[in-house]
């Protein structure tokens, strides 16, 4: 009689309930400002260090990442000489679809002054013989003859070169003439070179060309041998490019490609004094990227962390009003800015992940739902954060959810 009675006043309460279900969402508080914070956390993208170097403006690009490993002034816009080239030679690349075409040389063209291929005026050389004779010789002559020819002018050309640079997002970067003889308008800054670098060497064509030591090209029938004006080239372990440069106004510059084992790194130095001065910097830069850093696998790291986290808190939510509290639990490793990255050795070992993630919703909850942020830093200074998704929907409880729960408590408890 007891039990029937109880079973009774059970079914008007759940009864009552079904008519006024906000009464499961009165005793928790959900913390918006955990998820605020995380949209609103900035990434840190730059570690810099001193070296005692002539240069005065100076980076070391880690091209895993993109990030800086040294910096000096490497942010300060300053002349770049026939550093230039590397995006004249980029343009043509991507322009001239059969590089095996064969142009004539103009007049304006060969008269062009400085470093010179030794052009004459009516001469027949193919496109890519030009951009040999432009990397490898650095001709301006060769600059000027491959602007006119895909830009129709030098000045319709460096309109080409600027729209590039712009889609680059190098936004402290100007160009006015192909080859980078002095202008006060002929600008970059030592880190948007590196990411210029970067991206050029991604191009097949153009690597082949700047790892080159020595070539023969030919100009109207007649063979010549050019030899790499890149010093390094040949005489530094895992040099593979890419420029030299120097103008009165910009000093001497280097900028260098060198890989040994995983760790990949391009080196600009601009504005040093002499020839010799760029090759010792470069070479104590390179050096002493190669003998402090390790190259550190942070997809891996990411990835354990977050399977870790998923696996102890499986049960940590809670989907108020929700048809189920089982999040399906997701990361997007695609949208990592890197998988790899160079770490000072010094720093290995203070490598650390974290997790930041809200515990209650409202129902319903729609499929992808960012419910939290797992980050990784290195020294306590933060480098990226990925968010953490709901990979499956949760639908809100509606009147005959609720009226099935009773029945199903309703003769469970009967039974039992």
């Amino acid at each position: 009689m007891k039990r029937n009675f109880i079973a009774k006043i059970l079914f008007i309460f759940i009864i009552a309930v079904s008519f006024n279900l906000n009464v499961f969402a009165d005793d928790y508080i959900e913390d918006d400002s955990i998820l605020d914070n995380l949209e609103n956390m900035e990434v840190s993208s730059t570690i810099t260090t001193t070296l005692n170097i002539n240069a005065r403006h100076a980076t070391v690009y880690d091209r895993a990442s993109g990030r800086i490993l040294y910096g000096k002034n490497e942010n300060e816009s300053c002349k770049m000489a026939s550093t230039t080239k590397i995006m004249t030679s980029i343009i043509v690349i991507e322009k001239v679809p059969n590089l095996k075409e064969t142009l004539t040389i103009s007049k304006k063209a060969a008269s062009t002054g400085g470093s010179r291929l030794g052009l004459s005026t009516n001469d027949q050389i193919t496109v890519e013989n030009l951009l040999y004779g432009l990397m490898m010789r650095s001709g301006n002559d060769a600059a000027v003859a491959l602007a006119e020819y895909v830009g129709g002018s030098i000045e319709g050309f460096s309109t080409l070169m600027n729209e590039k640079a712009t889609t680059l997002g190098l936004h402290s970067t100007h160009f006015v003439t192909p080859h980078g003889l002095d202008n006060d308008d002929h600008y970059t800054t030592a880190y948007e070179l590196a990411k210029l670098t970067d991206y050029a060497l991604k191009n097949e064509t153009f690597a082949k060309i700047v790892k080159t030591k020595t070539y023969t090209i030919t100009i109207n029938n007649s063979s010549q041998t050019l030899s790499n004006t890149n010093e390094l080239l040949g005489n530094l372990d895992g040099i593979y490019g890419v420029k030299t440069g120097f103008t009165n106004g910009a000093n001497r510059c280097l900028v260098t490609a060198c890989k040994r084992g995983k760790l990949d790194i391009i080196c600009v130095v601009l504005g040093c004094d002499t020839k010799k001065d760029r090759t010792n910097d470069s070479t104590k830069l390179i050096n002493y990227i190669f003998d402090n850093y390790t190259i550190v696998n942070v997809e891996d790291l990411i990835l354990n962390e977050f399977n870790t986290w998923k696996a102890d808190h499986f049960n940590s939510f809670k989907i108020n009003k929700g048809t189920s509290s089982n999040i399906e639990l997701s990361i997007n490793l695609s949208s990592l800015p890197y998988s790899n990255v160079a770490i000072n050795n010094n720093s290995i070992n203070n490598i650390s992940t974290s997790i930041t993630f809200n515990s209650y919703f409202e129902a319903p909850l729609v499929r992808n739902t960012n419910i939290g942020l797992i980050t990784l830093k290195v020294d306590d200074m933060e480098y990226f954060s990925l968010d953490i998704f709901n990979n499956n929907e949760i639908r809100k409880k509606n009147f005959f959810d609720y009226w099935l729960c009773f029945l199903k408590n309703y003769f469970s408890y009967i039974v039992g």
